[in-house]
């Protein structure tokens, strides 16, 4: 009886295992055989305002290895090579020494490491020819810039996990990323309905991709001034910010020193940065902007008032001097004669009548001492000194720019406030949100942030600033046929062993916009300690180069002369009126995928040579201003999509001569 009892509950427990639970006895081994494995999604593509691609992700390859497989393999003789032989074969595909690699493949106990991320495909296939046991691949992506170091440190940069960790790359990173998926890897079954019942493959999700405000035509005119001034000033830094300043869109942004997105694990931290938005200095004279602006909106002076002007004035415990006062006193200036030579005298007196609570309310409406809301990782805020700290001396200093601390981006937001009538926006770089099929996700649109002053005080600012590039520190800003708006600045910076101002190491800045009466582009320049180029003011060394920003940058629009004129190329005398034409082209060879036809530009307007090669998918550098001259390559080459053409510009006489 009792081994009939024991039988019934043998047989009994059979049935249940073999019958009742066999399913999920099954799967439940399979699970054990299975690894669940995440899968990174595409990440989305981001676009310049024309469409150009600044940055996008292409599949590569991660080099893995099984250790302990491979020594087994090796130890039994099932293997004929070393880890050695192996190490080196690898490390010359990988350019890694093999000695690293050895290190890794020595670690015997592990089943899974790493050896090498980020694998061109090509490479990847050439190992894998290899038949290494227990070598293999996982998929990845590598996010890529095809442009180079082009606006570098506004996109950022992506790290190894595909998450944006700086700029918008990281602003942005939710968006872009997309939705991770996930699959079941089987380690040794036949059972594969089974496997597939339970581990279906959860497919990623790619990013939704993002068009910027940028404009490549305005950033390459950026590009260039950033590369001209810093051979020829080797500067610390150059900065150049471009906005639309009634909109706040921002047009062209950049910095030197610089990097490669594509390799920035090469670049320094300080290169990295993205010195408009996080770099806080002191602005010197173009924060006079702001003081004029604020108290001519209190009425607590007209442009016509008059200030006494020796060469200096003293507030205890110092002396403020003008950065001409060696030359001559300037007698009884107006404010505006004041403005057009930047005088810190006078200044300092509007500073002084305006008063520390005035002053103050109208800094925090302009937006200083806190952030923009820009939409770039990395925003800084700027430093004001607290009221409650503001002596005299500290109000007359903060009047011309010195005490508190600004970034490039709040002070030409502030501006752009002046130039546009008197509203503040909040500035932005991204223009819209796209899906991966092209359906619109979100269009940003201009945010007003608040009315800072008058349309009527904005409009006397302006008028005092057009005579400060037609008459006073401005003039290499002048654009014949344009009125500019436009002031200098030249910063002490203080010096760090002494806590006091240098004599020798300054800040030069320019910041301007055009057409004044309407303007379409503004601009500022800044210099951190130059150190060759033979002046180190702002007029001198930035002048020049928000001139060719916005003279390339109006043209391109098709503005190339003022106001109210019609919008076609200007003929000097003596220059031909007949417009010469593109020809047709007749190509080298047929080009094949991703190539195209570099088609003829000759006679072409700046605005009609972006348009045209936007659409063939390339990209342009250029020089002079007027109709295309001469371009290189020839038109009927054939070239790779993205590659950039050298075009000249000139005047019809020089087109057609």
């Amino acid at each position: 009886m009792i081994l009939l009892v024991i039988v019934t509950l043998v047989l009994s427990r059979l049935v249940i295992l073999q019958l009742v639970q066999a399913a999920d006895l099954k799967a439940r081994g399979i699970e054990r055989r299975t690894t669940d494995k995440s899968l990174l999604p595409e990440r989305g593509t981001i676009y310049d305002a024309q469409g150009h691609v600044l940055a996008q992700s292409i599949p590569v390859k991660q080099i893995v290895a099984d250790p302990k497989t491979l020594s087994n393999l090796i130890n039994n003789k099932q293997y004929k090579k070393t880890k050695e032989d192996v190490a080196k074969q690898l490390g010359t595909i990988l350019a890694i020494k093999p000695q690293d690699i050895l290190d890794k493949l020595d670690k015997k106990d592990l089943s899974w490491i790493s050896l090498a991320h980020q694998v061109d495909v090509s490479k990847a296939d050439e190992i894998m020819a290899l038949k290494i046991p227990g070598v293999g691949f996982d998929e990845e992506e590598k996010r890529v810039y095809p442009m180079g170091n082009f606006a570098a440190s506004a996109l950022g940069i992506v790290n190894l996990e595909g998450h944006g960790v700086e700029g918008v790359e990281s602003y942005y990173d939710k968006a872009l990323f997309g939705i991770p998926g996930f699959k079941s890897q089987e380690q040794d079954t036949k059972d594969r309905s089974i496997l597939d019942a339970l581990h279906q493959i959860d497919p990623t999700r790619p990013g939704n991709n993002v068009a910027l405000t940028l404009d490549s035509t305005i950033q390459y005119l950026v590009e260039q001034q950033l590369n001209e001034l810093q051979q020829a000033t080797k500067a610390n830094s150059v900065t150049i910010l471009a906005m639309d300043p009634k909109t706040g869109r921002i047009l062209g942004m950049g910095s030197r020193p610089t990097f490669d997105p594509t390799e920035y694990a090469k670049a320094a931290p300080d290169a990295r940065r993205n010195l408009s938005i996080g770099m806080s200095y002191e602005p010197g004279s173009t924060f006079k902007i702001i003081t004029g602006s604020a108290a001519l909106e209190e009425g607590t002076i007209h442009p016509s008032d008059t200030f006494k002007d020796e060469g200096f004035l003293v507030i205890p415990p110092r002396k403020i001097t003008n950065w001409d006062s060696d030359q001559k006193p300037h007698g009884n200036p107006t404010f505006t004669k004041g403005m057009q030579l930047s005088s810190n005298v006078v200044l300092a007196q509007v500073g002084m009548k305006l008063g520390k609570e005035s002053f103050y309310t109208y800094l925090s409406a302009f937006g200083f001492g806190s952030k923009t809301g820009i939409d770039i990782s990395g925003e800084e805020s700027g430093l004001l000194l607290p009221l409650d700290k503001v002596r005299d001396i500290d109000l007359a200093t903060m009047s011309f720019g010195q005490t508190n601390s600004v970034t490039p981006i709040q002070l030409l937001s502030a501006i752009s406030a002046v130039a546009n009538g008197g509203t503040l926006y909040r500035p932005y770089i991204v223009d819209k949100i796209m899906a991966p099929d092209g359906q619109l996700v979100q269009q940003q649109k201009p945010t007003a942030v608040r009315q800072v002053i008058t349309k009527a005080t904005a409009t006397q600012m302006t008028e005092i600033l057009k005579q400060v590039v037609s008459d006073g520190t401005g003039g290499l800003a002048k654009i014949p046929g344009i009125s500019v708006a436009g002031k200098t600045g030249t910063a002490q910076k203080v010096d760090p062993k002494t806590g006091q101002y240098s004599p020798t190491d300054f800040i030069a800045s320019f910041a301007a916009y055009a057409p004044a009466e309407d303007p379409k582009i503004a601009v500022l320049v800044i210099i951190d300690s130059p150190k060759e180029g033979g002046s180190h003011q702002g007029g001198t060394l930035g002048g020049p180069r928000a001139k060719a920003i916005i003279e390339g940058a109006l043209q391109y629009y098709g503005f190339p002369v003022a106001s109210g004129t019609e919008s076609t190329v200007t003929i000097s005398p003596g220059d031909s009126a007949v417009r010469p034409s593109p020809k047709p082209v007749i190509p080298e060879r047929s080009p094949v995928s991703g190539e195209v036809v570099i088609p003829d530009l000759t006679g072409m307007t700046m605005r009609q040579v972006g348009d045209l090669l936007a659409k063939s998918e390339l990209h342009f550098n250029f020089t002079g201003s007027g109709l295309v001259n001469q371009q290189t390559p020839q038109a009927g080459k054939v070239v790779v999509k993205g590659t950039t053409i050298d075009i000249k510009f000139a005047s019809m006489n020089a087109v057609n001569p």
